[in-house]
C-alpha cells in the first residue's frame, strides 16, 4: 500500500500539485479498513498529525499489522487444537459374531451386577430373613468393623 501511495504523490509532485507531511499522513489512515479504526484512533488522539514524519506512522502501521497477524495465527492454532475428531462409521452388515459377542458380554455384565449386589447385601444391607430368628443373636448380625 505504502508503495502505491509513494508512486501517486510522486506523479502529483510531477504534476505540480503537492502535500504537507499532515495532509500525507491523515490520507493514509483515512484509507485504511474497518478493522483498523482503534488504531487511527490511537494514532490520531497521541500523536500530533502535522509533526509526525510519514516514515514513523508508516512503522507504527506496519508493527500493529504484524502483531494483528500474530493474533490471528495464534487463533487458528487454539481452533486447531480445540478440533474434534470424530470416529468415521461404516455400513458392514451385522454377522453372527457380532451376536455372539454382545450375548458374552451381557452375560459377563450380568454375572458382575449380581456379585456387586451380593457384596453390598453382605456389607450393608438387610439381613437376610432366615438368620433372623427371635431373640437369638447370630454372627452376621453382629457390626464388623474395618
Amino acid at each position: 500500500m505504502f508503495t502505491r501511495f509513494t508512486n501517486i504523490i510522486n506523479a502529483l509532485q510531477s504534476l505540480d500539485k503537492t502535500y504537507s507531511n499532515s495532509e500525507l499522513g491523515r490520507k493514509i489512515l483515512r484509507c485504511l479498513p474497518r478493522s483498523w479504526l482503534p488504531k487511527v484512533t490511537a494514532i490520531e488522539e497521541a500523536k500530533n498529525l502535522n509533526l509526525l514524519p510519514l516514515e514513523v506512522l508508516l512503522g507504527s502501521l506496519m508493527t500493529h499489522e504484524l502483531t494483528m497477524k500474530k493474533r490471528d495465527g495464534d487463533e487458528e492454532k487454539e481452533k486447531k487444537k480445540k478440533k474434534v475428531v470424530a470416529l468415521k462409521s461404516s455400513a458392514i452388515e451385522d454377522s453372527d459374531d457380532d451376536d455372539d459377542d454382545d450375548d458374552d458380554e451381557l452375560a459377563l455384565f450380568t454375572r458382575k451386577f449380581k456379585k456387586f449386589l451380593a457384596n453390598k447385601k453382605k456389607f450393608g444391607g438387610k439381613p437376610n430373613k432366615k438368620i433372623h430368628q427371635k431373640g437369638e443373636l447370630s454372627k452376621k448380625e453382629e457390626v464388623i468393623c474395618f
